[in-house]
């Protein structure tokens, strides 16, 4: 880039150059500031105090660690200073009317991963914004009603991932002041990269065409697919949402046949349809692999689904073992060798 441009000034750039999206501007830099804050007391660790404690279990049953409860309170300070009617967060048991007569609806997870705080492993933050249209639930609608996204990881590096719809820019937290500078823009998910993301413990409880996809690539170049692959699993969301964006592959986090996980852990509204938009953007997709995540609306504020996002190409073929699983051709040494309908 010729010259520094931070999420200030790319803000403003935005509202100027499309009206409609003033107040969504206003709302991102509501979640940025939030974030830039958090990350200053993540960036503490164990001199903030005791935040990977246990403090609790919130109203979908996970633990509460103590860091779950400060970020909670930092983002709702913030959001409360900008241009929106109505939150529904993963640390509330319902989403809250704010002001009925502002123009913003956002759903946010204001600490992903929060598992990983005292392993010192990357965290975030997942936020959505859609109009609050003055229906009785401005959350009801389905992911392609949002009119931006972003998400944040606090790591070596605090970043944050964000669209307003035309395509996806990173910025960087410059530490030294605190300032939001871009530092990748229009970014685009690589094709052909060789990894994929998921947790292999639950093997025997996934559904047959999931493991299909996986032992596929498990069986590298003396099988179907023809390529060795790489395994990742970091266990946090939007570390491996931020992979993805910068090497390509694909995540999977299924539903599988265990008690309580038919329809996956990730919630869609506030996990899945943020990550969902974001990865469209970068010319990716998202699925259940059943269906399109952007195309799903949900019925309540931690309604869960199945997800798996990445490089379009994997995610299509991921999609027509989910649609025929028992079509053994589609498995073939001929056409994996061949390289025909393999990524």
């Amino acid at each position: 880039m010729s010259h520094i441009v931070t999420l200030e000034s790319h803000l403003a750039k935005c509202a100027q150059e499309n009206p409609a999206l003033a107040a969504a501007c206003e709302g991102v830099a509501a979640a940025a500031a939030a974030s830039a804050e958090l990350s200053l007391l993540i960036g503490l660790g164990s001199l903030a105090g005791a935040t990977g404690a246990t403090v609790g279990r919130n109203t979908d049953g996970d633990q509460q660690k103590a860091l779950d409860v400060r970020a909670q309170e930092i983002f709702m300070r913030h959001l409360r200073e900008a241009p929106v009617a109505a939150i529904a967060s993963e640390e509330a048991d319902e989403w809250l009317l704010l002001d009925a007569e502002k123009p913003l609806a956002v759903a946010f997870d204001p600490l992903d991963g929060s598992s990983n705080i005292d392993s010192n492993m990357s965290i975030g933050t997942i936020f959505s914004i859609r109009p609050a249209t003055g229906a009785a639930n401005p959350f009801a609608g389905p992911g392609s009603g949002q009119i931006a996204a972003g998400f944040v990881v606090y790591g070596p590096q605090t970043t944050l991932a964000l669209t307003l719809g035309s395509g996806v820019d990173i910025f960087t937290l410059d530490r030294r002041d605190q300032t939001w500078r871009l530092t990748a823009e229009r970014v685009r998910i690589p094709a052909g990269a060789t990894e994929y993301a998921i947790n292999a413990s639950n093997y025997r409880h996934w559904e047959e065409p999931v493991r299909t996809y996986i032992d596929d690539c498990l069986n590298g170049s003396e099988g179907p697919r023809a390529k060795d692959f790489n395994m990742r699993w970091i266990g946090s969301l939007v570390a491996e949402a931020y992979r993805i964006l910068n090497r390509g592959g694909v995540f999977l986090y299924p539903g599988d046949m265990r008690k309580g996980y038919a329809e996956g852990r990730l919630r869609l509204l506030y996990e899945a349809h943020p990550i969902g938009f974001i990865v469209e953007q970068a010319g990716g997709l998202a699925s259940t692999g059943r269906a399109r995540i952007l195309d799903l609306a949900a019925t309540s504020v931690h309604q869960r689904t199945p997800f798996i996002f990445g490089a379009a190409v994997k995610v299509q073929h991921i999609d027509r073992l989910h649609a025929s699983p028992t079509n053994r051709a589609d498995m073939s040494p001929l056409f994996g060798r061949r390289g025909l309908f393999r990524s």
